[in-house]
């Protein structure tokens, strides 16, 4: 994008149309290929079913969606998740298509390009008008083979072309697997019957909390056993480890907030001279940006607000805390305005207000401006002057009209046209993105605005605070050879030991702790037991010992515990249950064995489980809508909320609500959105080596 849009910018469209049209003629050429690579460096950030993502190619992926998203920081660390999930996808799904024999034909790319929908559009769009201009894309094909520019093919290659193919076959494969949706007769019809089935059953019910949980304590083999039991359930692809840490914080102390509040009460006799604000704010800094513009009371996020608004003009209030700052307030001026205005107006755009790429000069906007205030002035219709030359594509199809909005809402020039002008004012405003052309249309009620500076200077930690707390915590890491003198260390120091957990190694964040990839990197360069040097994480230098390492396959009784444990405690309860309080073979019997009474249910539905008063129960369902055991009573039953014993009264159906195609287009639409699960069980069943925590 940023290398087109320089191109535009100095004029050259004809060379925009070779260069972007080079491409075309490159894939047209060679065709639509899926996989393989022109790099000869064998260093890989993985293999897809045998296939490699090259390094250098991956990162050229990522510096490109950084320029596309301006990403910096946390935002690249981000970005490598993204490039790498897109890239197994790209590779996973590729194979499919060749498979299948699925393609783009030349002519299809042809239609793509050159359609309402093109990916080139935006670069081939007269900004005046708006129009996709197709004969000038198709003119510039005759030039383009004359282009040799690798890296530029490349970038728009990236950016337009592939997304878009690649879009397109998704497309036919889904509508492959959406088209092999069928439902037959006979799963019709017991879908119909499913949905009318009811059943009336009395039941006897003891809930597993009449049991106390120290009744039923579960021991590490019995979650073992039970997690192998029902492995699928508790099968991890990934290893993971645990790490526990003390932290050692960076915030400021009672010296570093005595430093800040005398750095702003040294300004504070200069702010309170200051005529020109925005000056004195750009010279001295400032944490809270000045607004020059108005703000009604309402809209006033300071905590003290109600002494603000109290100030007279150039009356200070502060300093004060406000968050990590200390800050002082300074009333600049006051006034009416209205709260909420109506306007309409035309915005010749400097700036394209999507995408923030230049469209025209600012002179030939101002002239177009000029040119449109003076027609509208001589009876021009306001509303077709709108749909003729407005570039906002907010109220371009409403008449350039934006109605009523409160303060602060829009740009500060557009902003204090709307609400400082009287209604019926028409006037030129200039904001960031180019010319408006305004009409105030209407206001509603008025109360007091205010215009408020805010001189606000950080209460951060210093040198001398970060040192010492640098320095303690190499001290502990220093002392602290393994975890049993971690925890001593911890103990003696009153430091609380804190952990986390499931930590992946492509990993950038912790949870708890925040970003640190440099951690991460450490987790898994070392082994169980091990301790860290400190490492800053934001406002804190934690040290940390490697508490565990899970292996990817079954989890470990540690790991499975707090999902298994209730489950298994669970049957337990059951167990204790049926073999105390359910005496005898009836209804009567058991409900006098376990003390309670005998309850009865109507309308139990096959479709929705839920016994009346206690909540899903599948179990019970499948026992009460089996008429073989109508009129007996079924043996103790461990059910999800406690245990039953059930006595079917009978088993009918209720009326229909739904016709039979309503149902059966409801089963096909099912059938149609799970073709979208089978892209996801291609890519867990592919054969996926992972490299990337070597390279970040």
């Amino acid at each position: 994008m940023s290398v087109i849009q320089r191109i535009r910018d100095k004029g050259a469209w004809i060379i925009f149309g070779i260069i972007a049209l080079a491409l075309i003629a490159f894939i047209l050429q060679d065709g639509v290929k899926r996989g393989g690579s022109t790099f000869s460096n064998t260093t890989t950030i993985g293999k897809v079913n045998g296939e490699p993502i090259i390094r250098t190619d991956f990162e050229d992926k990522i510096a490109l969606q950084e320029k596309m998203y301006g990403a910096q920081g946390a935002q690249r660390e981000q970005l490598i998740g993204s490039v790498w999930n897109m890239e197994v996808d790209r590779i996973v799904m590729g194979q499919e298509y060749a498979k299948l024999g699925l393609q783009v034909s030349p002519k299809e790319l042809s239609e793509l390009l050159f359609s309402a929908s093109s990916p080139l559009r935006q670069e081939f769009t007269d900004p005046k008008t708006g129009e996709f201009l197709v004969d000038n894309a198709r003119n510039a094909i005759a030039q383009i083979k004359k282009s040799k520019n690798a890296d530029q093919i490349k970038m728009i290659n990236n950016v337009y072309i592939n997304p878009s193919v690649m879009q397109t076959l998704r497309m036919k494969y889904q509508n492959l697997l959406m088209q092999a949706a069928y439902i037959p007769k006979w799963l019709l019809e017991k879908q119909q019957a499913d949905n009318t089935a009811i059943s009336s059953f009395s039941y006897v019910y003891v809930p597993y909390n009449s049991v106390s949980d120290t009744l039923a304590k579960v021991t590490d083999d019995e979650i073992s056993a039970y997690v192998k039991k029902h492995g699928n359930e508790y099968t991890k692809t990934d290893e993971t480890r645990n790490i526990s840490y003390v932290s050692y914080s960076l915030a400021p102390v009672g010296n570093d907030s005595s430093n800040a509040l005398s750095t702003v009460m040294g300004l504070k006799n200069e702010f309170a001279a200051a005529t020109d604000i925005e000056a004195f704010i750009t010279k001295n800094g400032s944490e809270m940006p000045y607004y020059n513009s108005y703000f009604s009371k309402s809209k006033i996020q300071q905590a003290n607000k109600d002494s603000l608004t109290r100030l007279p003009v150039g009356g200070l209030f502060g300093p004060y805390v406000d968050g990590a700052n200390y800050v002082i307030a300074k009333m600049i001026a006051t006034k009416q305005w209205p709260d909420s205005a109506k306007v309409r107006h035309i915005l010749i755009a400097t700036v394209d207000p999507r995408s923030g790429q230049p469209v025209r000069a600012d002179s030939t906007a101002k002239r177009m401006i000029d040119s449109i205030e003076t027609a509208v002035k001589s009876g021009a219709d306001f509303g077709a002057m709108v749909t003729k030359y407005s570039d906002d594509p907010g109220s371009k199809e409403k008449g350039g009209v934006y109605d009523f909005f409160p303060q602060g809402q829009m740009m500060i020039p557009f902003n204090d046209f709307s609400f400082d002008k009287p209604v019926g004012s028409k006037g030129v405003i200039k904001t960031d993105i180019g010319y408006h052309y305004v009409e105030v249309l209407g206001q509603k009620n008025s109360n007091p605005v205010y215009k408020i500076a805010y001189l606000a200077k950080p209460i951060a930690a210093s040198n001398e605070t970060v040192t010492a707390a640098n320095t303690a915590a190499a001290q502990f890491a220093v002392s602290s050879k393994d975890p049993k003198q971690f925890n001593v260390n911890a103990l003696k120091e009153n430091r609380q030991v804190l952990s986390a957990n499931d930590i992946k190694q492509n990993d950038f964040n912790i949870q708890g702790l925040g970003q640190s990839r440099q951690l991460v990197r450490w987790i898994y360069e070392h082994g169980t037991g091990d301790v860290s040097d400190p490492v800053e994480i934001g406002d804190r230098t934690i040290v940390a010992f490697v508490s565990a390492v899970n292996k990817a396959g079954l989890m470990s009784a540690a790991e499975a515990r707090p999902l298994v444990e209730p489950l298994v405690r669970n049957e337990k309860k059951a167990k204790q249950i049926i073999e105390t309080k359910f005496k005898g073979n009836t209804l009567e019997s058991y409900a006098a064995s376990a003390g309670v009474p005998v309850m009865h249910t109507d309308s139990l539905s096959f479709s929705a489980p839920f016994v009346p008063g206690i909540g899903s129960e599948p179990k019970i369902a499948g026992a009460a809508f089996n008429k073989t055991q109508t009129g007996k009573t079924t043996e103790p039953i461990a059910g999800a909320m406690g245990v039953f014993a059930i006595k079917i009264n009978s088993n009918g159906a209720k009326l229909s609500t739904t016709d039979g195609p309503t149902i059966k287009q409801g089963l096909v639409q099912n059938a149609k959105m799970a073709s979208y699960r089978g892209m996801d069980a291609l890519k867990k069943a592919a054969t996926i080596k992972d490299n990337r925590s070597k390279f970040f």
